[in-house]
């Protein structure tokens, strides 16, 4: 991975979550961390001060916020700025040359939100880089041995290359196991066809047809990063499901991002959507390759 470990800060709880997340993967990884504190100049009576007052107080905390992430990291290679701009824009420019972007996962401030709603899945479904989610709650304790890196696949082996670049990448700079997991169905019976039937027959069946899958999918991170313990993990039901059912293992979750454009805005996928919502530990979004 190249680039800073980049964080967007808004001075709430979840943001400082974030931040502190961010520079405990940047130490991790022997990376810069970059901070960013998006702002717009806030106009209403209700706020006091010209643009300069306002501009202040938004140096002011993120100058407050950047130490108290960082002050036990001694060596660490540390950049904070304040943009002026539009908060998604300005997110979507912060994650262009980063290696990741890290965010609150539930952040609501007056200057500025990353609630999971317009602002959050523009950002995911615009950033070139992995987006990291990170609840409040969050804590350095809950990256422990015996806490695994989730990371879904599906498809075929490049389809979910780039999540699983990601999820081996930190695994291995956190020494931690990963777990793949693949979820299946079974499709109707119209959608059946010859060549598909052969395919499974030749499988033995649905279910070894979906670990032949899997293996092979993991075949080229497995033989890049030897040291990393891998379980495969394959199981009947919705993806977001089977996800949400091993969310308690997870150190951090990893999907990948199914992006699109609809009249009312950004969409990042079911799946992805649903993690973000309901897991308790940090997910990343990775755009693909």
């Amino acid at each position: 991975m190249t680039g800073p470990i980049t964080a967007g800060v808004d001075g709430t709880e979840e943001s400082i979550a974030a931040l502190a997340w961010a520079a405990r993967e940047a130490v991790r990884r022997g990376r810069p961390l970059r901070v960013v504190q998006a702002w717009e100049y806030a106009s209403h009576e209700a706020l006091e001060g010209d643009r300069d007052a306002q501009a202040g107080w938004v140096r002011e905390a993120l100058a407050e916020a950047v130490a108290g992430a960082t002050a036990r990291y001694s060596g660490l290679e540390v950049a904070a700025e304040a943009v002026e701009g539009p908060v998604v824009d300005t997110l979507v420019d912060a994650a262009a040359d980063a290696g990741m972007l890290v965010l609150g996962s539930r952040g609501h401030g007056a200057v500025l939100g990353f609630l999971l709603g317009s602002v959050g899945q523009q950002v995911i479904a615009d950033a070139a880089r992995p987006v990291v989610l990170v609840r409040a709650g969050d804590k350095a304790s809950d990256e422990v041995a015996g806490h695994e890196i989730v990371v879904g696949q599906d498809g075929g082996a490049e389809d979910s290359a780039a999540a699983l670049g990601f999820a081996f990448e930190t695994a291995a700079a956190r020494g931690a196991t990963v777990r793949a997991v693949r979820a299946w169905t079974l499709p109707p019976v119209f959608a059946y066809s010859p060549g598909s039937m052969r395919l499974l027959d030749d499988a033995g069946g649905p279910e070894p047809f979906e670990r032949k899958a899997l293996a092979e999918a993991l075949r080229p991170w497995r033989e890049r990063f030897p040291d990393v313990h891998v379980v495969e993990h394959v199981e009947m039901g919705s993806a977001g499901q089977v996800l949400l059912s091993v969310a308690r293992r997870a150190q951090l979750m990893v999907v990948g991002r199914r992006a699109r454009r609809t009249a009312v805005g950004a969409r990042i996928g079911s799946v992805a959507h649903g993690v973000l919502h309901h897991a308790d530990c940090p997910v990343a979004v990775v755009p693909p390759a």
